[in-house]
């Protein structure tokens, strides 16, 4: 698994974190090199999430979520 990009529109700004895939659901997210935290993707319910030590609010993290999981290319669950 190879480290990617992803860009997320923050209000009228776009913002750049870079996801690092550690398996099994699990991505750390970094900002300009630095570690922010570190997400798990619920492979089931694609709508759940759990962050651990992540600065960042709830909205901006759901956009993460969902930018890596259009990577990832995971369909919606219905």
């Amino acid at each position: 698994m190879r480290q990617f990009r992803i860009e997320i529109a923050d209000g009228d700004q776009g913002r750049f974190f870079d996801i690092n895939p550690l398996g099994s659901g699990r991505y750390e997210i970094f900002v300009d090199g630095e570690t922010i935290g570190k997400i798990q993707l619920d492979e089931k319910d694609h709508a759940h999430c759990e962050s651990q030590g992540c600065e960042l609010d709830l909205p901006v993290m759901n956009l993460i979520r969902e930018g890596i999981q259009a990577h990832e290319q995971w369909s919606p669950k219905i």
